[in-house]
């Protein structure tokens, strides 16, 4: 993408209305802008960014086996009344009538409508296990919405469903989602620390929150300094094996939100215990026959007697997660995006448009990036060096190549890590190589 080309509208100044170190940078990089009150249309950079993420958290649900559908945003009441969940939701659910006078609503969550599918088409226990999961726009009305994208009213949400026939299988779909969160979360360039939660409106007996520290988080969190240095299972890992002990090896640490951390009882010592803020990227629940029951969802087992399916949800916060790496990823230039989700790999910085080597150079280096698919930013803007340097450490993209007259003379451009602020010179071949053997992104 060249950069007179691109609908990038970057602002100097900080945003009056913007509270908090993500939303003033998603504001000034050009990222997002606000329709109404918790709303925002995402420009192109904050897109490019918002599909990568999806991209990332698609392969690994994909990776375990479930399977990817898509459900309506616009959810019938009635199914809603089923599970006895319509008037006990809250004012957070935004209720419509349509022309027929049908009371309909704009979905916060699916667990009702996932469950009234499976209840069609699956009867017996050979059909089980199933997990069916999407990435669909939801809307929960906040009494007061803040925080730019991490606080939204309309928010893009991955959630999906586990159907079993029994608790062992039920619990082992669970494992597989713990641990593939701790994964997606990893290859989003976060430590998330998954901590015991309450159930609140969704129900069941069992969940985890996983939990990113960020100064700015909107709770606070307790945990054993030793959950930082547990390794992240691998791109091996079995969802088919026994994952009990994976999970275990983050169970048996102590980790607590502020509403279940009792000092007096905490088994820390207070020089092992990490007391910080987080912020909530994710949540898996398991909550057992309590919507099958009362929503008719139930198959014969091997036996040939009616049991009612158990189920579990899980869900991550796509859009929310924008804003939670830039909470915890950025400096007071700007954003530092992780590689696997940069909205361009390379920004590529032209110092003097009108030099006819430094325009030749450039363009040979930005094919290059295309002939490889690597994506790349190119500056050709006629403007001050001091201007393209700073929109680049603002938009955090974790590559600069910068190409001058200088350099030039000596054969060489230079190579600047966004993370570190490290540069080095390489000469035209040598950046050309190191082009063609990066690898932008762990799949």
């Amino acid at each position: 993408m060249r950069r007179t080309h691109l609908f990038l509208p970057t602002l100097k100044e900080n945003p009056t209305e913007a509270q908090i170190v993500s939303h003033r940078l998603m504001m000034r990089a050009g990222m997002v802008r606000q329709s109404t009150a918790g709303i925002y249309s995402w420009l192109p950079m904050g897109y490019r960014v918002l599909k990568k993420i999806s991209d990332i958290v698609r392969q690994e649900q994909d990776h375990t086996g479930a399977q990817e559908i898509l459900m309506p945003t616009i959810q019938s009441a009635d199914l809603w009344r089923k599970s006895e969940r319509y008037e006990d939701y809250g004012k957070e659910m935004l209720r419509i009538t349509d022309r027929h006078n049908r009371e309909m609503l704009y979905g916060p969550t699916n667990e009702e409508l996932i469950t009234d599918i499976v209840s069609k088409d699956i009867n017996s226990y050979k059909d089980l296990p199933k997990n069916l999961y999407h990435i669909q726009w939801k809307f929960r009305d906040e009494v007061r919405p803040r925080f730019g994208v991490m606080r939204g009213r309309e928010f893009l949400m991955k959630d999906n469903y586990s159907f079993d026939l029994n608790y062992q299988s039920a619990k082992h779909s669970y494992n597989k989602m713990f641990i593939c969160y701790l994964r997606t979360f990893s290859r989003l360039g976060l430590k998330a620390i998954p901590m015991s939660a309450d159930t609140g409106p969704i129900g069941g007996n069992l969940s985890h929150e996983f939990i990113i520290l960020a100064d700015t988080g909107e709770s606070e969190v307790f945990c054993d300094r030793r959950l930082l240095d547990i390794e992240i299972p691998g791109r091996d890992t079995n969802y088919e094996s026994d994952l009990q002990g994976m999970v275990d090896n983050w169970t048996c640490y102590y980790a607590a939100t502020d509403e279940k951390h009792e000092p007096d009882q905490c088994p820390i010592a207070d020089e092992d215990l990490i007391k910080a803020r987080g912020i909530e990227v994710g949540h898996i629940f398991y909550f057992g026959t309590k919507y099958s029951e009362k929503m008719n969802a139930f198959v014969q087992d091997s036996e040939g007697n009616k049991t009612a399916i158990e189920m579990g949800s899980y869900g991550i916060g796509v859009s929310r997660l924008v804003g939670a790496i830039i909470e915890s990823s950025h400096d007071e230039k700007g954003i530092i995006w992780p590689e696997s989700i940069a909205p361009w790999n390379i920004g590529l910085i032209n110092l003097k448009t009108e030099d006819l080597e430094c325009e030749g150079v450039c363009e040979k280096i930005y094919a290059d990036c295309n002939r490889y698919s690597v994506d790349i930013l190119y500056d050709d803007r006629n403007e001050r060096a001091g201007t393209k340097f700073a929109e680049m450490d603002l938009i955090g993209l974790p590559w600069q190549i910068i190409v001058g007259p200088r350099g030039l003379k000596e054969g060489v451009v230079e190579l600047k890590c966004r993370a570190d602020g490290e540069s080095r010179q390489m000469s035209i071949e040598g950046i050309q190589e190191w082009i063609k053997g990066r690898v932008f992104c762990d799949k």
